[in-house]
Formats: structure tokens, C-alpha cells, sequence
């Protein structure tokens, strides 16, 4: 059974922003920020290599008809996952690039440290490091004192593989009490957390109180600024049930043209669009990609920006106030 650390559970909210809905004036009176994000995890999965005792049987090209093979390396697992960092980081590379645009990595650590030259490029292009963890492994029944040295040392591996120390983070695989431990941990080392990116519950950025700051006066809280995520745009779709329900890059092409047509519509909202390399880096996908990254490019007032952006500029446009969600409103 895992720990939950009652002092530091964020609460749930069901209201969100009611009958209206959120909406962000974004730079430029854009009606739309579109977030790319490469969750970069090939070379921190499992593996036998690494001492885990098996290949990683997740959310790769064979998906659940793979089953899981322990006690021995699975070379079709380990290839798929390889072609990621061989070939698909770089198409998805190239293609950011094509279109003048920024992205943010989910970055894992031991990941990028086996990629120096892609973690290095994409330092180079202004693409933001984010953290998604030391490895991609679930850490949900780690004690408290274990997901805080985990926290500490993904930080500080993220930076010693890449040169930057990550500001925002979306982990997706720890434990009940990970999220809260974040910015406290990064208090602890010198460091300060701009965004958390681990909700799925809403189209906006939005604050909320953290437990830890209740007997904290009003004027010296910080809040916690959330940009949210979300599965339903993920390309993780391809290998998951219910999903893209195909292999092929014609259905996911589709979905990011009608969510991107309902949110731009509406105004004032963000659109998320979840990437692994090992997934819609494959040709075929990649094509639909850039048949989308085309269909917005072609359309007005449209703002591609990394999460650090869309974070600095809703932090300064809407800062934090007490029990606020878009800073007091």
C-alpha cells in the first residue's frame, strides 16, 4: 500500500470556472496557446540493462499484445524504444524546427544523459527541459523520504545532463503525495518551482493554495501555478485501449484537428499535444503530425509556446492571489 502524507494533499476542485468557462488573454490577442510536448523516455524505461528484470512491456509498437517477458532482455522492446532516440527525436526535431516553433520536453534524466547530443541540440534551439523524472518508473510506493531524494536527484541529474535546471514538471508516475513535494524539495535545494503540469483537469492554467502556506500570512504565499496536461490528444493512444483504435496517423490527424477547432472557437484556451518519440516518430505519424502543425500554422492568432512561456506570461498577467484561480478574480 503506498503512504499518503495527509499534510500535504492538495484538495480536489469540481467547480473549475463555472458557466464560462476559463479564458486567457494570450500575447498578441492570439485566441489559442498550442503546447508541444516530447515526453522523452528512451533510455530510462526498464530494462535488464539497468537491473530491472525485464524490457519495458509499456506503450510501445506492439502495445498490449506484447505481454511482459521477465527474466531476459526482449531486443523487439529495446529496438522500439531505441528507434525513438536513434530516429524519432530527431524527426520531431527537425519538424519543431520546419515551422519555427519552441517545444517542452518531459524530460527524463537518465535518458538525456545517454542522448548528449539531442539533449545538447535541444538546448541549443530553445527548446524547454521539463522534468518527468530520474527514470520512467513508478515510484508510487515510495516512503516520503524516498520521493523527496528522488525528486531532488532528477533535478539535479536534469541539469548536470543538460545545462538547465527545469522550472515546471509533470511526473505522471509517483506517488499521492509527489506534486506537493516538488516545490517544497526545490525550496530545499535553492531552487524555485514555476509550474506543475501533473492535472488533466481543465483547458486553462489555473492557481490554487498549497496546505503548507495556510499559517503563512496572505501577502508572502505563493500558490502553485498549474498548466494542465492531458491524455486525450497523447499519442501514448496509438498503444493504449480505448485509443486511436489504429496504427495509422489518419484518426490522431483528425482528433488534433477537431480539439484544436472547438478550443480556438471558444477563445482563450490552451491546447496540449503529448508526443513520444518512439511513437509519432514513426513516418507514417509523423506525417499526420505535420499535417496538423500545417493546418494551424495557416490560421491566425495562433501562439505556439513552451509550458515556461505560457507559465511566465499567465504568472504576470494573472499573479497569484489567495484563494484565486486566475489570481483573485
Amino acid at each position: 500500500m503506498p503512504h499518503v502524507e495527509e499534510s500535504v494533499q492538495l484538495p480536489r476542485d469540481f467547480k473549475g470556472f463555472g458557466e464560462e468557462g476559463g479564458r486567457v488573454s494570450w500575447p498578441n490577442r492570439a485566441r489559442i496557446a498550442v503546447s508541444f510536448i516530447l515526453n522523452y523516455e528512451e533510455g530510462g524505461e526498464r530494462s535488464m540493462q539497468d537491473g530491472d528484470g525485464l524490457s519495458e512491456p509499456y506503450l510501445w509498437e506492439k502495445g498490449s499484445t506484447a505481454g511482459s517477458k521477465p527474466g531476459a532482455r526482449y531486443l523487439n522492446s529495446e529496438h522500439d524504444f531505441e528507434y525513438g532516440s536513434r530516429v524519432g527525436c530527431w524527426r520531431i526535431f527537425r519538424l519543431m524546427k520546419e515551422f519555427g516553433w519552441n517545444m517542452t520536453l518531459w524530460a527524463i534524466a537518465k535518458a538525456m544523459e545517454r542522448n548528449p547530443d539531442f539533449a545538447k541540440a535541444c538546448v541549443r534551439e530553445g527548446h524547454e527541459i521539463g522534468a518527468h523524472g530520474l527514470r520512467w518508473l513508478e515510484i508510487w510506493d515510495y516512503s516520503v523520504e524516498e520521493d523527496k531524494q528522488y525528486i531532488k536527484d532528477t533535478w539535479l541529474a536534469l541539469k548536470e545532463a543538460t545545462g538547465e535546471m527545469p522550472v515546471g514538471f509533470y511526473f505522471g508516475r509517483g506517488t499521492p503525495q509527489t506534486h506537493a513535494l516538488v516545490p517544497i524539495v526545490l525550496k530545499e535545494i535553492g531552487h524555485k518551482l514555476l509550474y506543475s503540469s501533473e492535472a488533466y483537469n481543465d483547458d486553462v492554467p489555473y492557481w490554487i493554495d498549497v496546505p503548507w502556506e495556510a499559517g503563512v500570512a496572505e501577502s508572502e504565499r505563493e500558490g502553485m501555478l498549474i498548466v494542465p496536461y492531458n491524455y486525450d490528444c497523447n499519442d501514448g493512444k496509438f498503444h493504449m485501449a480505448p485509443g486511436f483504435m489504429t496504427s495509422a496517423g489518419q484518426t490522431y490527424e483528425s482528433y488534433l484537428k477537431s480539439t484544436f477547432d472547438m478550443l480556438y472557437r471558444e477563445g482563450g484556451k490552451m491546447m496540449n499535444i503529448p508526443m513520444h518519440a518512439r511513437i509519432v516518430g514513426k513516418p507514417g505519424r509523423a506525417e499526420a503530425l505535420r499535417n496538423f502543425m500545417k493546418y494551424i500554422s495557416d490560421k491566425p492568432d495562433v501562439w505556439v509556446a513552451t509550458r515556461r512561456d505560457i507559465a511566465n506570461h499567465y504568472k504576470q498577467t494573472y499573479p497569484y492571489q489567495s484563494s484565486g484561480r486566475t489570481g483573485g478574480n
